[in-house]
């Protein structure tokens, strides 16, 4: 019975929500896990799921070394989880009703000098197609701020040049449209022009804009060890540089110049304000900092 209503509700999620799959199997992994430690105890059916046993398997968690981060995630999903139950199948009690999240420490992002991000957009190699196309990729990732996820997807007629735009799916499947900077689209350019169709070979039927050596879609894995490998390069720590780095370095360069809120949150693709707000304390920081190396009696 458990295992019929979850996959009831990752179908809701799926095609209602229109969560990615990504997100899916996040969230079946997330609810696999606890079904299966609530059967370990002899539980059958939700009704039987009470407080105890999710404290139980908090604690089963924590022995298991997980972070409050994780716990946090895993107690969201099953709060939607059960939620979902109360109100489409009449559960009479959630047992997570009087659960409290672990307490989460606010980490700021990670983010760049545009002196640092120099060194990164400098680094490929510009005289093979590969190099044409990382010097892209990574233009197009500080231009615009996008997702890993939403670049190695972006496909050729997502791409307007003449105007200076890209259209972006991002999560939820919500479309979004993003400008794109003079430097960036020369980048495109020259990619496009003597960099992809090597790369392409015999596939000209391959929608997507960034390419592997054998003409395929690039995958997020692969960019994550090409932007750690040009960090290398530039002299920068490869522990501390993700794709996400220069997703934050944009929103806040962009912030520090002066850009308001609102747009950068519309550019990022955030449903919520409060989500960008968090460059808002980067910034703080940034000036806490300056503050005390500069200032007589910082």
């Amino acid at each position: 019975m458990f295992s019929q209503l979850l996959d009831q509700y990752l179908s809701i999620l799926a095609l209602e929500r229109g969560y990615s799959s990504k997100t899916i199997e996040a969230y079946a992994s997330d609810l696999n896990d606890f079904l299966s430690f609530v059967e370990g105890q002899g539980l059958s059916s939700p009704e039987e799921v009470k407080t105890p046993h999710v404290l139980l398997y908090l604690a089963h968690l924590r022995r298991r070394g997980f972070s409050a981060e994780t716990v946090a995630r895993k107690l969201s999903a099953l709060r939607g989880f059960f939620r979902y139950l109360a109100l489409e199948h009449g559960l009479s009690e959630n047992p997570l009703a009087l659960i409290e999240s672990p307490k989460l420490s606010r980490k700021l992002p990670v983010v760049l000098s545009p002196e640092e991000v120099e060194k990164i957009l400098e680094a490929p190699d510009t005289s093979t197609p590969i190099g044409l196309r990382d010097k892209a990729m990574l233009e197009l990732l500080y231009a615009s701020g996008l997702r890993v996820s939403e670049l190695v997807g972006l496909k050729m007629y997502e791409l307007n040049l003449d105007v200076g735009w890209v259209r972006v799916k991002g999560k939820g499947d919500k479309e979004r449209l993003v400008p794109i900077g003079e430097v960036a689209q020369e980048t495109l350019r020259a990619y496009l022009r003597e960099g992809r169709p090597k790369l392409l070979g015999k596939r000209l039927d391959e929608p997507h804009l960034f390419l592997n050596r054998r003409g395929k879609p690039l995958s997020r894995q692969r960019f994550w060890q090409i932007i750690k490998s040009y960090a290398v390069r530039a002299g920068l720590d490869p522990r501390e540089i993700t794709p996400h780095v220069l997703r934050h370095s944009f929103a806040t360069h962009l912030l520090e110049r002066g850009a308001d809120l609102r747009t950068v949150q519309m550019m990022l693709g955030h449903a919520s304000l409060a989500t960008t707000q968090i460059y808002t304390h980067v910034q703080a920081e940034t000036l806490r900092r300056v503050h005390q190396k500069y200032h007589p009696r910082g």
